[in-house]
């Protein structure tokens, strides 16, 4: 099972037992959220700031200044953990008032950051969440808030983006980096080809982020995409805008 020849064999089970799990759980849409890992909740990224502050007060050398600076970006960063968690809170809580064909389960990476926050979300509404890890050196599993009977641990990318896009109904994408940019192109060459049918809001999270790492104005102002593509992402920087454009769009046609 681990040789070359049967590859095409543990592709396919990595399909099979997915969509097996989910039929038996009566997973038929979700809520994908993605974004970094390494964004802290507020409170441990304030913990840590004031302890690099303090480490900074007893040796100002550069080490501690160093671990000032990251610290300060983690606690920047901290807010869209907190946001996070409570906008999947929100959307849980929305999704069990819908009649049950159009209920929408909360779905991540499975790991820590943005993922975790997603998760922790739906479990502050006693709801539900779906976590597709992958196997990867320093990741140890899902994390503690995916609820048991939806963990998953793929071991190709290529069959979890699969299940992230195939049930999904909305996209939310927090600051993250390669990875969660991957997954944001991804997207959206599949739904401006054509390869996606159904037509589902791309929320980017984070308007400072976003306007700073992402220019796709320029992409149309260079004809490289059309302005209509512009319209199949919509930035939001607050909960409330974000579970609006999410509540309204979801099931429009």
């Amino acid at each position: 099972m681990h040789s070359r020849e049967a590859r095409p064999i543990r592709i396919l089970c990595e399909y099979e037992e997915a969509r097996t799990r989910l039929r038996r759980q009566k997973v038929h849409n979700t809520v994908v959220f993605f974004g970094s890992a390494r964004t802290l909740p507020s409170d441990v990224a304030t913990a840590r700031h004031k302890a690099a502050q303090e480490a900074v007060k007893r040796k100002a050398d550069d080490a501690s200044r160093a671990a000032l600076a990251s610290a300060e970006r983690a606690l920047k960063l901290s807010r869209y953990y907190d946001e996070a968690r409570e906008l999947s809170r929100r959307l849980t809580l929305w999704s069990d008032t819908l009649p049950r064909e159009h209920r929408a389960v909360v779905c991540s990476g499975g790991g820590p950051g943005i993922m975790e926050a997603a998760n922790r979300g739906a479990a502050d509404a006693d709801g539900r969440s779906i976590g597709f890890g992958i196997s990867l050196p320093f990741e140890q599993g899902v994390n503690n808030w995916v609820t048991p009977e939806l963990a998953f641990e793929f071991h190709y990318f290529f069959t979890r983006k699969y299940w992230f896009l195939y049930p999904c109904r909305a996209l939310v994408i927090f600051p993250g980096g390669f990875g969660t940019l991957d997954e944001l192109f991804e997207t959206l060459t599949l739904i401006q080809t054509g390869k996606i049918k159904r037509t589902f809001p791309v929320v980017l999270y984070g308007k400072d982020y976003w306007s700073r790492v992402l220019n796709v104005e320029a992409m149309a102002d260079f004809g490289t995409i059309s302005y209509e593509d512009l319209k199949l992402i919509t930035v939001c920087d607050d909960v409330d805008s974000a579970f609006d454009v999410l509540s309204q769009r979801i099931w429009a046609r």
